[in-house]
C-alpha cells in the first residue's frame, strides 16, 4: 500500500429496508488526505464486519448516533501509520481504531490505539483483542456475574463474541453449552473451544436441547440472537438466573416487527433479571479487559478464529455473510 493510491470508500447511500442491498451503498474514490496537527494517516489493511453495523444504518434513537446518509460507513479497522504529525506515532506503527469502511483515514492521534503484532497478528485486534473480546469479557463477568459452577448457555457460540464468552466461562469453572448452526460449527464449539455441549439450532429443538444439557436450569444466558432462541432460554432459567442481552441478529433485518418474548414471566417466577449492555460503556476499562485477554491468549487458554475475506470492493456482499450465518469466526475484510 502506498500513499499514491486513491482512497476508496463505501458510504451509506440510503437506509436499508431488510437486508442491505448494493444500492444502499455508494462507492467513492478520492484523493488521500494529509494529516494535520496531531493527526496521523493510516493505511487500512483490515476492516471488522460486525452485526452491530446493521443497527448503525438505521435512523432513530440508539446507543450511538446513526451513520448519516453520505457518510463513510462506521467500522472498526486496523492498519499501518503511513504519515504522522503526532509525537506518539511513527511511520510504520500498527494501529487500530474506528476508521470506517475505507482504505485510508486521517485521524486524531487520540482516536488511534497502537497495537503490538508481536503478541498477535493484526486481525486479532479486531476480534479477541478488540471489540468482540471486550464485549465477551465485560458482558459475561460484569453483567452476567458468573460464578464457579454456573451453567452458562451462549447463542451464536461459534461467532466472534460467543466463542470467547464460552471459553471465558470455562476458565471460570462453569458448565458451558453453546448454540450454533450446523454440525461443523457445533463440533468446533465442543472439540476446539472446549464447551461441554452444543445445540444445533438448525437440526434440533433448542428448547429440548436446553432441557437435556441444563437439567438444573440456566444460570447465565448470553444472547447474541434474540427471537425464539431467547424465548427458549427464558423458559429454562434457573432461580436467580441472568440473561445478558448483547445482540439480536435474528431480528436486525425484520420488516414486519420484532419478535417479542412470550416467556418473560419466567423472570418474575425465578426472580431472574434480563439486562442489555453496550461494550462502549466499558471504554475506560478496556485496558483491564485487554490485559486479561492477552494473558489468556499468550498462555494458550483462549483460541480465536478469523474468517478473512479479501477484496475491498466485496464489502456489500461480504457483510451479508453475517446475516446468512455463513461466516465462521470473526468476519474480517482484508483490503
Amino acid at each position: 500500500m502506498t500513499q499514491s493510491d486513491q482512497n476508496r470508500q463505501f458510504r451509506l447511500a440510503q437506509r436499508p429496508e431488510g437486508l442491505p442491498k448494493k444500492t444502499d451503498w455508494e462507492f467513492v474514490t478520492e484523493d488521500i488526505p494529509q494529516p494535520g496537527s496531531d493527526e496521523i494517516l493510516v493505511g487500512i489493511e483490515y476492516i471488522s464486519l460486525d452485526p452491530a453495523m446493521r443497527g448503525w444504518m438505521n435512523a432513530g434513537r440508539s446507543y450511538i448516533k446513526p451513520v448519516e446518509i453520505g457518510e463513510v460507513m462506521r467500522a472498526g479497522t486496523a492498519g499501518t501509520v503511513l504519515a504522522s504529525n503526532h509525537p506518539d506515532f511513527a511511520e510504520g506503527d500498527k494501529v487500530s481504531g474506528n476508521f470506517g469502511v475505507q482504505t485510508h483515514a486521517v485521524v486524531a492521534g487520540k482516536d488511534a490505539r497502537k497495537v503490538d503484532t508481536g503478541i498477535a497478528e493484526l486481525p486479532a485486534y479486531l476480534g479477541v483483542l478488540g471489540m468482540p473480546g471486550m464485549t465477551a469479557y465485560f458482558g459475561l463477568l460484569d453483567v452476567g456475574g458468573v460464578n464457579d459452577g454456573d451453567t452458562v448457555v451462549v447463542s451464536a457460540a461459534s461467532g466472534a463474541v460467543g466463542a470467547l464468552v464460552g471459553q471465558i466461562a470455562k476458565l471460570k469453572g462453569c458448565h458451558v453449552v453453546g448454540i450454533a448452526g450446523g454440525a461443523e460449527k457445533c463440533a468446533y464449539v465442543t472439540d476446539e473451544l472446549g464447551f461441554d455441549a452444543a445445540i444445533d439450532y438448525k437440526n434440533e429443538s433448542v428448547y429440548k436441547g436446553m432441557k437435556r444439557h441444563c437439567p438444573k436450569g440456566i444460570d447465565v444466558f448470553f444472547d447474541n440472537v434474540g427471537g425464539e432462541i431467547l424465548d427458549s432460554a427464558l423458559a429454562n432459567l434457573a432461580f436467580k438466573g441472568r440473561v445478558v442481552i448483547c445482540g439480536a441478529i435474528s431480528q436486525y433485518n425484520a420488516t414486519d416487527g420484532i419478535y417479542a418474548p412470550k416467556n418473560y414471566m419466567s423472570l418474575l417466577v425465578n426472580r431472574a433479571r434480563m439486562e442489555g449492555f453496550v461494550v462502549f460503556d466499558y471504554a475506560k476499562r478496556y485496558g483491564e479487559g485487554a490485559q486479561a485477554m492477552a494473558g489468556w491468549l499468550s498462555e494458550g487458554k483462549i483460541k480465536h478464529r478469523e474468517d478473512i475475506v479479501e477484496g475491498f470492493e466485496t464489502f456489500p456482499d461480504t457483510l451479508l455473510k453475517l446475516f446468512e450465518g455463513s461466516n465462521f469466526g470473526k468476519l474480517v475484510l482484508k483490503v
